[in-house]
This record gives structure tokens, sequence and C-alpha cells, in this order.
């Protein structure tokens, strides 16, 4: 390792000023999920859900760290054997020295967080928090609410979306 390769510890710190824990929401599970803090980090991959595919990405790149969106263990478990999913993904990771991070309402209610590059890849502009964090932190907050730079049908707004964003399963629900 050399001297400016950072350790696990140093990206999560940054991912941790950036995002803070403290404003996730009471329910969610943020933060590293597996990995040893002292682990080099050389290359990162960055994914929405903590699945198969991913871990297969991860692993095949070489990356150090999976940095997800959503959490893979959201609520409290008893096992992590690998024989079940969440197991299995877990295992494969720390097999491969890959270390597993969530950013989820945290990165959501971050200035300049998830909220905010939704916004600006759909167009909305003059945006606000849609529920403010508490005081004195109002700039921040879950979802954003603003208004469209110029007046459009539903259908013509809905197209945009499909277009700026990556294709899902169910589509664009309007």
């Amino acid at each position: 390792m050399s001297p400016q390769t950072p350790t696990l510890s140093d990206v999560v710190a940054h991912l941790e000023r950036r995002y803070p824990p403290a404003t996730a929401e009471p329910w969610d599970a943020v933060g590293l999920v597996a990995g040893d803090p002292a682990q080099p980090v050389r290359t990162v991959l960055f994914a929405v859900d903590p699945v198969a595919a991913v871990a297969d990405e991860a692993i095949a790149r070489g990356a150090d760290l999976v940095v997800v969106h959503h959490p893979l263990l959201l609520r409290g478990v008893h096992s992590i054997a690998a024989d079940e999913p969440k197991g299995a993904l877990l295992h494969r990771l720390v097999r491969a020295g890959c270390a597993l991070y969530a950013a989820h309402t945290n990165a959501d209610a971050a200035t300049r967080g998830v909220a905010d590059a939704l916004a600006d890849v759909l167009g909305v502009v003059d945006t606000r928090p849609l529920v403010p964090a508490p005081a004195p932190a109002r700039s921040t907050g879950l979802g954003r609410v603003g208004r469209l730079s110029s007046p459009t049908t539903l259908g013509d707004f809905a197209e945009h979306v499909a277009r700026v964003l990556p294709a899902t399963a169910q589509g664009v629900r309007v």
C-alpha cells in the first residue's frame, strides 16, 4: 500500500462527512456493513441495491468497496449464513476482500445528495426539502419540491423522466 492509498476507515470518514449518519431516518440502517477498517481502498463501485449482480461486478473489477444506496440489512438479523441470499452476498464480498457500505436516507437528505441530483436531472429548479430537517439545518431534508423551468404536460414530463432516468422493470408510472 502506497502512502497515498486511503484505508477503508479513511473512505468511511469521508462518506460520513458528506452523508452524516445522524441525518438518516431513525428506522434506517446506514454505515459500514462489512469490511476491515485498515484495508486499503483503491477501487470503489457505486450501486443502488446490494444484489448478486453488483457483487459479481465488484468482484470482477477487483473493487475494494461497494457503496450502495439501499441497505442490505435494514432490520435486525440473527444469522448471515451463507446458504441464505443476504448471507451469501456478504460471504462472497468478504471472501473477495470487498467491503460494503450503505448510505440511504442520509444520502437522500444531504445538500447536493441524491434528492438534489434527481431534481437536477429532472429539470426541477428552485428546490427546497419536501420534509425539512429540524432547525438549524433547514437547508437539508428528505425529498425536493420545486418547479419546472417551463410549463409542460404530464405526458411530456413522464416521457422526459423515462428518457433521463435508467430504465426499471416497472417503468415510469404517472
